[in-house]
């Protein structure tokens, strides 16, 4: 369907994470991998999804250069939002146990910010998800960040994950922006995108 709808152009997609790489493909997009190293660096006074907005468009703009006529290029950005606080990739082994420590028995917000970008048009939007975790024993957290090593993702965790199966209580919103991208909200982009071309 998607091919279909955006036949004569390619979708480029700015990230190195297995997890959107996957859903482009579920969606059956034509789509190339383009990477470039950015500094993911935000203002201080930016709060929730003004991170990830500022994030997202800073991405798509190290890479705008690069675009031909019939390229769109999608940019993303995660965070975990939790008591004021943005929760990015853990630095090691023991910001990663701190992190999922504090999400213990609460409730957090997943924002994930896309930007959506052409040569003549930029379009950027965001999807937060609550996501409730049940109390954790330092020992689960422990088991959990030695076997799989989750210091690639926003938050130190990811749902589809074991912990997803034993330390999730509630999630309200997207699944799927849990687990790195707000895929129904791309889609219809996607497709609005291109028919306001």
């Amino acid at each position: 369907m998607l091919r279909e709808k955006l036949q004569g152009y390619t979708i480029v997609l700015a990230s190195g994470s297995p997890r959107r790489q996957q859903f482009m493909r579920e969606l059956d997009a034509n789509f190339e991998v383009r990477l470039k190293e950015v500094d993911e660096v935000y203002p201080d006074n930016l709060k929730g999804a003004e991170i990830t907005d500022y994030l997202a468009e800073l991405k798509a703009k190290a890479l705008e250069e690069s675009l031909s006529a019939d390229e769109i290029l999608i940019t993303s950005d995660t965070i975990v939002w939790h008591e004021g606080r943005a929760l990015g990739k853990p630095r090691d082994f023991e910001d990663a146990f701190a992190m999922i420590k504090s999400l213990s028995g609460k409730t957090h917000e997943v924002i994930t910010s896309v930007c959506i970008k052409s040569m003549k048009k930029s379009d950027t939007f965001h999807e937060i998800t609550k996501v409730t975790f049940n109390a954790l024993t330092d020992e689960e957290i422990k088991y959990y960040l030695e076997n799989y090593q989750p210091f690639d993702k926003a938050g130190a965790y990811g749902i589809q994950e074991w912990i997803g199966l034993v330390a999730i209580a509630k999630i309200e919103g997207s699944y799927a922006n849990v687990v790195g991208m707000p895929v129904d909200k791309v889609y219809r982009h996607l497709i609005n995108f291109t028919a306001k071309k």
